[in-house]
């Protein structure tokens, strides 16, 4: 118990949650950092679906009790959230492919379960390791030894695609310093607009084109104004 201030009595108490497999000590009430910990108890029956209504959500754990039926696909809606520990229920079904959406999902805990079918792919789920579904016997596909058809394909797909990003980017980048290098005054500021463009909406290939009818441009321009300028100086010679 604090002592009173200006006539009030108040009770500060702490509490032991663990997010992201860790247990912390709370001490004081979080407004940024929303944490619901139920584990360790003896619940039963299904997760309410109404927990995806719950947006501000940073961590859920409700792991270590007796829930059962299918993870609610509305939990894909918890668009901040860190860390999601279901682990040692009886949840049984597919994981929602809902929660590939969660890219601000940290940590992620459905072992000891009895869950089947194939792991969604997302960009967080690729992070996430073996122990994050163990004792889950029905479970395939990355990162599980089991195959799930062409999840293998995907994965080699996602890594190719990233792969060609990079490769565009780069031929991007070096389009675009020829074009800025030789341009000059207007020219530079011209490329320096397209720049932010091409980035701003990720289409660098065709750009890249534009970039390479612009450069053309400037040099015919600047070989004009070359030419103009050599045809002034034999014009005075003669005089």
């Amino acid at each position: 118990m604090k002592p009173p201030s200006e006539g009030y009595v108040y009770y500060q108490d702490s509490a032991i949650v663990v997010t992201k497999g860790l247990k912390l000590e709370v001490v004081k009430i979080l407004p940024l950092y929303t944490v619901i910990d139920l584990s360790n108890n003896k619940f039963e029956g299904h997760i309410p679906c109404v927990l995806g209504d719950l947006i501000a959500i940073r961590v859920l754990n409700l792991s270590h009790n007796g829930l059962q039926g299918h993870i609610p696909p509305s939990l894909g809606s918890l668009s901040v959230v860190e860390s999601l520990d279901l682990s040692f229920n009886q949840l049984s079904g597919e994981i929602p492919q809902q929660l590939a959406s969660l890219t601000t999902l940290e940590f992620l805990n459905l072992s000891h379960n009895y869950l089947q079918g194939c792991i969604p792919q997302g960009p967080q789920f690729l992070t996430f390791e073996n122990n994050s579904y163990e004792g889950n016997d029905g479970l395939r596909g990355y990162p599980v030894s089991k195959g799930c058809g062409n999840d293998r394909v995907s994965e080699t797909n996602y890594t190719a695609s990233a792969l060609d990003d990079q490769e565009s980017n780069s031929e991007f980048l070096n389009d675009f310093w020829k074009a800025a290098l030789m341009g000059y005054g207007s020219g530079l500021c011209i490329g320096l607009s397209i720049m932010y463009f091409m980035i701003s909406t990720g289409n660098p290939k065709w750009l890249a084109r534009i970039i390479e009818e612009m450069e053309h441009k400037i040099n015919m321009r600047r070989r004009k104004k070359q030419q103009g300028q050599r045809n002034y100086r034999r014009r005075n010679n003669r005089f």
